[in-house]
């Protein structure tokens, strides 16, 4: 009997050295067992340690690539990492949601390289509430979560941003418990995903595994809740695979 995996659609950046971005998604994809398939949002000049610069590819130019997907399959579940500023990614959320009946969608913002290359800010609240309120989840790390609102503080961001939408907030950043995440759901529902490990590796781009692993569970059938607890099994044993910055990928 063949077997029919769920396809699952990345639209992020390429990172030349495949630690993050559509290259790291679409081995996610391939170890959690979805078929995974990737739009390029941007061209990047990096490798696992130094971030030179980004060519961003138009709006036209994704949508493109993603309406050649579309004649031959459906999505059901779309992440999207690596994009220009908030006003592209809501002209392109809007573009899946009225193109792909009853999508997912799953937001990673990335707003800085680990390198230190800043993307863009967050400058318009308004705006990004509205994409909030069309996404399935976000995926914050710390960092992060402290910009996407109007206080310093991120668990006071995500738990406002909940009332939108579900956020995983990534605990790598965390300096009182490494490693700890938290799942702040629509419906007010807090749940703690403490880690499973003592020492790990930092590894680049490990924030876009997580989401991957994420994006692909729900694509697999499992609840939003069932989804993050197996990403988290995934994420550790990424980080424990070599102590270099580049993780493998065990399938």
């Amino acid at each position: 009997m063949p077997d029919i995996r769920p396809t699952v659609l990345s639209i992020a950046g390429f990172d030349p050295s495949a630690g993050a971005g559509i290259l790291a998604d679409v081995k996610t994809f391939e170890a959690c067992e979805v078929n995974g398939m990737g739009v390029v949002s941007a061209l990047t000049f990096q490798n696992d340690i130094a971030f030179e610069k980004v060519e961003w590819l138009e709006l036209s130019k994704i949508i493109e690539q993603i309406e050649v997907l579309q004649k031959r399959f459906g999505f059901e579940y779309i992440k999207i990492g690596l994009i220009e500023n908030l006003e592209i990614l809501y002209q392109l959320i809007s573009y899946l949601r009225s193109s792909c009946t009853n999508v997912k969608i799953i937001w990673d913002p990335i707003l800085k390289a680990s390198a230190g290359f800043k993307f863009y800010s967050i400058e318009n609240q308004n705006l990004l509430e509205a994409i909030c309120t069309q996404l399935y989840l976000i995926t914050p790390n710390i960092p992060e979560a402290k910009v996407l609102g109007t206080n310093n503080d991120e668990q006071e961001n995500v738990k406002y941003l909940s009332s939108f939408c579900n956020v995983y907030l990534k605990g790598g950043h965390n300096e009182e418990k490494t490693g700890v995440d938290y799942l702040f759901t629509k419906d007010k529902n807090e749940i703690l995903f403490p880690t499973t490990a003592g020492i790990v590796y930092a590894k680049h781009g490990s924030g876009c595994v997580l989401s991957s692993a994420i994006t692909a569970n729900l694509a697999k059938g499992f609840t939003l809740e069932e989804a993050c607890w197996e990403a988290k099994k995934y994420i550790t044993e990424f980080l424990l695979s070599n102590d270099t910055l580049l993780g493998y990928h065990k399938i």
